[in-house]
């Protein structure tokens, strides 16, 4: 049995859609008071809408770019106002626009990097005064297997933000443990999002065919590993990556999934 963290504050950023719902989802369902954040007004009231009908915590959006210093400090000051503090910050905004190296532009690189590395990093800064009175903050990032593990094509600027994360992620660790701030991060494999939907039935069906489970994961069981380390339980945890992908970084190739299965 894990403390309930039923009333603490969590932010998620880009907590509208995708992976980053399903963690607010996960929050919600166990009594937290969850601040969304999005770029999208429309797709930021439907997430409030569907969460508070789950009748656990309370819901709410703040409009904002976590590309822009002075929207996350909006932000955090929003959740402070709203729940009275900040004790969860879930940093998960990200973008993955698919380009390849010998055709991305500067701007390509500049857009990923800005809000995946760059956005994690000032969500940080924004909510850290309030993080540290909560006396039991907790930061959780959204990297992913892609960059700290594996590669793929199309995907180098957002592979070189993910690893980026985990860099960022161990310093900051050291730095904020005498505050009592936990920082660790998730690296999901291929989730069921809108965006993976997006890049047709043929990649997902050759997904599927490359994790050991032989499924994708739901955006809820990334929650459920962010949750984890949002714990009383996790104190003692900090500085470290849960990878929660199914089993497909283990295989060296397809044929030791066939042999596997017989």
């Amino acid at each position: 049995m894990f403390t309930s963290v039923a009333g603490r504050s969590v932010v998620v950023t880009g907590g509208t859609r995708g992976i980053g719902k399903g963690i607010a989802r996960v929050f919600t369902r166990a009594g937290a008071d969850v601040l969304l954040t999005g770029r999208d007004k429309d797709a930021a009231e439907a997430a409030v809408d569907e969460l508070a009908a789950l009748g656990g915590g309370r819901v709410s959006y703040a409009l904002g770019d976590v590309a822009s210093a002075a929207d996350c400090a909006l932000m955090a000051a929003a959740a402070v106002e709203r729940h009275g503090g900040i004790d969860v910050l879930c940093a998960n905004a990200g973008i993955f626009p698919d380009v390849l190296l010998r055709d991305m532009s500067e701007a390509d690189m500049d857009l990923v990097l800005g809000t995946n590395v760059k956005g994690a990093m000032l969500a940080v800064q924004a909510c850290l005064p309030a993080l540290a009175s909560s006396g039991r903050g907790r930061i959780v990032l959204t990297s992913s297997i892609t960059g700290p593990i594996t590669g793929y094509p199309g995907w180098a600027h957002y592979g070189a933000s993910k690893a980026a994360q985990l860099g960022f992620m161990r310093t900051a660790a050291i730095e904020l443990a005498p505050m009592g701030i936990t920082v660790n991060a998730v690296l999901p494999g291929n989730v069921a999002t809108e965006g993976l939907a997006d890049l047709g039935p043929d990649y997902r069906a050759a997904m599927e065919a490359s994790i050991p489970m032989g499924r994708l994961g739901e955006v809820e069981e990334i929650g459920y590993a962010a949750l984890f380390f949002a714990t009383d339980e996790a104190g003692y945890v900090t500085g470290q990556a849960l990878t929660v992908d199914g089993g497909q970084v283990l295989p060296e190739s397809l044929d030791a999934l066939k042999a596997a299965t017989g």
